[in-house]
C-alpha cells in the first residue's frame, strides 16, 4: 500500500473535527493546499487568516506533476496540508513522506461519494457544485479546529461562500435542464466531467480515461470516432490542461466543431477566464451553453 492510500485510510475514516493538531496562532498558519482549484477554495474559507501555498498552480496538469524541490520545503513548513485524495494526486505519496513534514493531512473529499469512470475512481468530484459544498465544509471545520479564536469569521467565511456555490447550482440546473436531449452529449480531452454528468444531465465522452498520461490506441479512437459518426455529438471541447491535438483530430475526422476551451483540473493564469472556482464553473457553463445552445447563453 502506498503512503497516500495509507494517509487515505487514516485519515478518512477520521471526523475532520477530531483533526489531532493544536490551536495555531494565526500569523503562524502555513496552509498547503495540492492544486489550484482547492487551493482556491482554502483562501476562500481563511480569507487573511492565514498563508496559502499551492502545489500544482494554473492551467498545470496535476496528473503528470512532478514536484520541485520548492514544493518539498512549503510541505515541510506546513501546518496544515489539504489534499484531494480519491487518488487524484499520485505524486503526494513521495512528496510528504520526503519531506519530513510535521503538518496533519487532510482529505478534501471526505464524506463524498465517489463515481468511477471504467472501474476506476473518479476524483474530479469538485466538479459538481454540491460537491464542492463538502469540500469547502470540510476545509471550514479543519481550521476552526485549528484556529478556535477564528472560528466565527472561518465560519462567517464559509457560509457566504456556500451561499454563492448554491446559488450557482441552482441556475446551472436551471439552464442545462432546458437543453433538448439531443444537445446533451459533447466529448473532452479526458474524462474530468463525470460528475458535472451526473449532477446536470449530461453526457460526457473522451478519448482518453480519468488519467491524462494514459493515451488512446488507434484502434479505441477510431471506435469512439465510428460512434461520434453513427450516433452524433452537440459539440467537441478542448482543456486548459491538455494538448488540444487529439480533440483537433476527432473534429477533423468527424466534422464536429470544438465549442471551446473547458477548464477541468486547473484554474487559469492570472487575467484568465477562470482564476478562481466560481469563475471556473460560470465560464464552463457558459462556454457549454454557447455551443449547445447559444440561443440561450448570456
Amino acid at each position: 500500500m502506498t503512503l497516500l492510500k495509507s494517509l487515505y485510510a487514516g485519515i478518512a475514516s477520521t471526523s475532520f473535527a477530531l483533526a489531532a493538531f493544536p490551536a495555531l496562532a494565526a500569523d503562524d498558519v502555513k496552509i498547503v493546499a495540492s492544486f489550484s482549484i482547492l487551493g482556491d477554495m482554502v483562501e476562500e474559507v481563511v480569507g487573511d487568516l492565514a498563508t496559502v501555498t499551492t502545489i500544482v498552480g494554473p492551467d498545470a496538469d496535476a496528473h503528470v506533476y512532478q514536484p520541485s524541490v520548492a514544493d518539498a520545503k512549503a510541505v515541510a513548513q506546513a501546518d496544515i496540508i489539504f489534499v484531494n485524495g480519491l487518488g487524484f494526486e499520485t505524486w503526494s505519496d513521495t512528496l510528504i513522506a520526503e519531506s519530513g513534514t510535521e503538518g496533519t493531512v487532510h482529505i478534501a473529499t471526505d464524506g463524498i461519494t465517489p463515481i468511477k469512470v471504467e472501474g476506476e475512481i473518479d476524483p474530479h468530484a469538485w466538479n459538481a457544485l454540491t460537491n464542492g459544498v463538502i469540500y469547502v465544509t470540510n476545509v471550514a471545520d479543519v481550521m476552526k479546529e485549528a484556529m478556535p479564536e477564528h472560528a466565527d469569521q472561518i465560519a462567517a467565511n464559509a457560509d457566504a461562500y456556500i451561499a454563492k456555490l448554491e446559488a450557482l447550482d441552482v441556475d446551472t440546473k436551471a439552464v442545462l435542464a432546458k437543453l433538448p436531449e439531443n444537445r446533451r452529449t459533447v466529448v473532452t480531452a479526458h474524462d474530468a466531467f463525470g460528475y458535472l454528468a451526473d449532477a446536470y444531465g449530461l453526457t460526457f465522452l473522451a478519448p482518453v480515461g480519468i488519467d491524462t498520461e494514459a493515451e488512446p490506441s488507434a484502434q479505441e479512437l477510431a471506435v469512439l470516432i465510428n460512434q461520434l459518426k453513427s450516433e452524433g455529438v452537440a459539440a467537441l471541447f478542448v482543456e486548459n490542461i491538455t494538448s488540444p491535438a487529439l480533440v483537433q483530430q476527432i473534429s477533423d475526422e468527424t466534422g464536429i466543431e470544438i465549442g471551446g476551451r473547458l477548464f477541468s483540473d486547473a484554474l487559469s493564469e492570472r487575467g484568465g477566464p477562470a482564476t478562481s472556482y466560481l469563475a471556473m464553473f460560470q465560464h464552463n457553463l457558459g462556454t457549454l451553453l454557447n455551443a449547445l445552445a447559444p440561443e440561450t447563453a448570456s
